[in-house]
C-alpha cells in the first residue's frame, strides 16, 4: 500500500490515504486497515464493507478539493437520515478536525477513519542556470514548491503552476510559447523592462507574460529578485475552495464549513 502511495507521489497524482484507527464491532474492518482513494473515485485497499467504502470515498473526494485532512467517524449513533432520504447519501455533521456520518447499514458498528489528503506541491519550472535561476530554485524549494530546473528542450506541461524564464536571451520565445500553449497560470520572464516588453509583444497572448518578473520591492541582488518573483507567484495563485462535508449545511455567518 505504501509503495503504491510513493509511486503516486512520484507521478504527482493526488490521493487520500484512509486508515482505520478505531472500530466498535460489529464491523468487517479492523484497526490498521488502509485504502487509497484517487481523484477518479477509484479505491485501492480495504476499510470496510459497502457502506463504509461509499462514505469514505465520498468524503475523500471532497477533501481532494479542499486539500484538508480529517478524522471520519461512521457510526449508528449519528443523526438518522430524515424522512424521504432512505437509500440516499447519509447526512454528515462536522466539527474542527472531525466529520461524523450516520452508518446506514443494518449491521451497525462504528468506524473511525483518518483521511490524510496528499496533494503534490505546486510545480515550478525554472529555465536558466544563472544566479537568479539558482536563487529562485533555492527560494522556491524553501517555500514548498516542487522546483524543476529545466532545459529549453523540456517544455512545461499543463500541471505546472509557474514557469520562470531566466535564460538571458537564450531560447526565450519557444519556452514562453510552450508555457502559453500549456495554459500555465503564471509565466515570468527575467529581463529588462524594454527587452521583456519586446519579447512579449512578439508572442501571441504575450500580455500574459509577467516581465520584468517579480513584484516591485526594489530588488537588486539575485536572491532579492528571486524573492520578488516568488512573492508575485504566490500573490496570483488561485485560492483553493473549501467545501462543507457531504450533507452538512454551513452556518450563515461562515465562509466555509467548520
Amino acid at each position: 500500500m505504501m509503495d503504491r502511495a510513493e509511486r503516486l507521489r512520484g507521478e504527482r497524482t493526488p490521493y487520500v490515504l484512509a486508515t482505520v484507527v478505531r472500530v466498535e464491532r460489529p464491523t468487517s474492518a479492523k484497526t490498521g486497515d488502509r485504502a487509497l482513494v484517487l481523484p477518479d473515485g477509484t479505491m485501492e485497499g480495504f476499510v470496510g464493507g459497502h457502506c463504509a467504502e461509499a462514505t469514505v470515498r465520498d468524503q475523500a473526494l471532497r477533501l481532494l478539493d479542499s486539500g484538508e485532512s480529517t478524522l471520519l467517524r461512521i457510526t449508528p449513533g449519528a443523526e438518522s437520515p430524515p424522512a424521504g432520504r432512505a437509500g440516499g447519501r447519509p447526512p454528515a455533521t462536522s466539527t474542527e478536525g472531525l466529520v461524523t456520518v450516520h452508518n446506514p447499514c443494518l449491521s451497525g458498528g462504528t468506524l473511525e477513519v483518518f483521511l490524510e489528503t496528499v496533494i503534490p506541491p505546486a510545480l515550478l519550472h525554472v529555465y536558466g542556470d544563472g544566479p537568479v535561476a539558482r536563487s529562485l530554485a533555492d527560494v522556491g524549494r524553501a517555500a514548498g514548491f516542487d522546483v524543476r530546473p529545466t532545459g529549453a528542450a523540456d517544455p512545461p506541461g499543463p500541471d505546472a503552476a509557474a514557469v520562470v524564464v531566466a535564460t538571458h536571451g537564450w531560447d526565450e520565445e519557444p519556452i514562453l510559447k510552450a508555457a502559453l500553449d500549456a495554459g500555465v497560470p503564471y509565466i515570468g520572464l527575467i529581463a529588462s523592462r524594454k527587452r521583456g516588453a519586446a519579447v512579449a509583444a512578439a508572442l501571441d497572448r504575450g500580455d500574459r507574460v509577467h516581465t520584468p518578473a517579480g513584484l516591485d520591492i526594489g530588488a537588486r541582488t539575485a536572491p532579492e529578485i528571486a524573492v520578488s518573483v516568488l512573492a508575485e507567484i504566490l500573490s496570483l495563485r488561485p485560492a483553493r475552495p473549501v467545501h462543507p462535508p457531504a450533507g452538512a449545511e454551513p452556518e450563515a455567518h461562515h465562509h466555509c464549513c467548520e
